[in-house]
């Protein structure tokens, strides 16, 4: 399989592997300004991503070195990865939402035993069984290091409804939080140049998918105690990107596709199916551990990993979080952990 494609109007994209991962590679866009190209999302900061990488530049006609910016569409390191060697190599400008540049920060200065304390607390309250959590509580404790990532801090501020310096190009970043706090679209205000119906094309990093979901989990911060509502913040974001009405969507996993409405639609539709379902799981009181144990993810609960059972709660918590801030659910008094039931 090609790791290049070119989709046409100065816009090519790299397919750059994510080592030991079901989603198998990271779309990396090139686009081309009157200044260099510039790429939107870089790759999981691997040397065999790294290698793809630079191939596939060379392939598209350029270099590494001749790069001469990166937008980064989100935090998440098979986007944000590769972004430090990339300005390594060519002196590229790395921008990034002022949301998503904060938690690039404090992952960089925080001290690993603190983070670690921190979720062996939040699984706890969760009603995560003491297997679960036993890993995370020796990690703080200094019995055993967990893998660490050290993501490159970035030096531009990625400005809502503002077009980006690109010369010669229209990109605007439209801010679409759900999957993380600052993931931003980036809308390509110009004619398609397949001349399909619509208003431009949309590169829509995590946040519209084809036939696959994002996850939308709580915004972890140790150090911020602010009740956020990520899946709120994701359906509002999702309406918003509706309304663009883009001729083309470009994800950063899968393939490009049209009728974005459509999946907004199917998206919006998701959503409201999974939380009806809660709801009927919740006419018995739950903690959110056993909440999780019960929803259906893509393979039975007994052979998801520690590591994804984790993630599998967070998406389950932000969902009753969601459901208490629209009044339909509400923690059982007393009950330690919480146990949350439907109202």
């Amino acid at each position: 399989m090609a790791r290049t494609f070119d989709h046409g109007g100065g816009v090519r994209s790299i397919r750059v592997p994510i080592p030991d991962n079901p989603l198998g590679y990271t779309l990396v866009y090139v686009v081309d300004t009157d200044r260099g190209p510039v790429l939107v999302d870089t790759g999981w900061d691997d040397p065999g991503s790294w290698d793809v990488l630079v191939a596939g530049l060379d392939a598209c006609g350029t270099g590494v070195s001749e790069v001469t910016g990166v937008v980064v569409t989100h935090h998440h390191p098979d986007h944000h990865g590769l972004c430090g060697r990339v300005r390594e190599a060519s002196g590229a400008w790395v921008a990034m939402h002022a949301a998503d540049a904060a938690i690039v920060r404090r992952t960089r200065e925080a001290r690993p035993e603190r983070w670690y304390a921190y979720m062996a607390a939040k699984l706890t309250a969760a009603g995560a069984p003491r297997e679960q959590v036993a890993p995370l509580r020796a990690a703080a404790a200094g019995g055993r290091e967990l893998p660490r990532f050290s993501p490159a801090p970035p030096d531009r501020e990625i400005v809502p409804g503002e077009l980006l310096d690109l010369p010669g190009r229209r990109l605007r970043a439209i801010w679409t939080p759900g999957h993380t706090p600052g993931h931003v679209c980036l809308h390509l205000e110009e004619e398609h140049p397949g001349e399909l119906p619509g208003r431009g094309r949309l590169f829509s990093g995590d946040h519209m998918l084809p036939g696959i979901t994002p996850h939308i989990g709580l915004y972890e911060d140790p150090e911020d105690a602010t009740v956020t509502d990520p899946l709120g913040d994701y359906l509002d974001s999702l309406e918003r990107v509706g309304r663009l009405g883009p001729a083309e969507v470009l994800p950063a996993h899968r393939h490009a596709f049209t009728d974005a409405p459509a999946r907004v639609r199917a998206l919006l539709d998701h959503h409201e199916e999974r939380l009806r379902g809660l709801l009927a799981l919740l006419a018995v009181p739950l903690t959110p551990w056993q909440l999780a144990e019960r929803m259906r993810w893509n393979r039975p609960w007994a052979d998801i990993p520690p590591s994804s059972r984790t993630i599998a709660v967070s998406e389950a918590e932000s969902h009753l979080r969601h459901l208490f801030k629209q009044g339909r659910v509400e923690p059982v008094p007393g009950s330690d952990p919480v146990r949350y039931t439907a109202v």
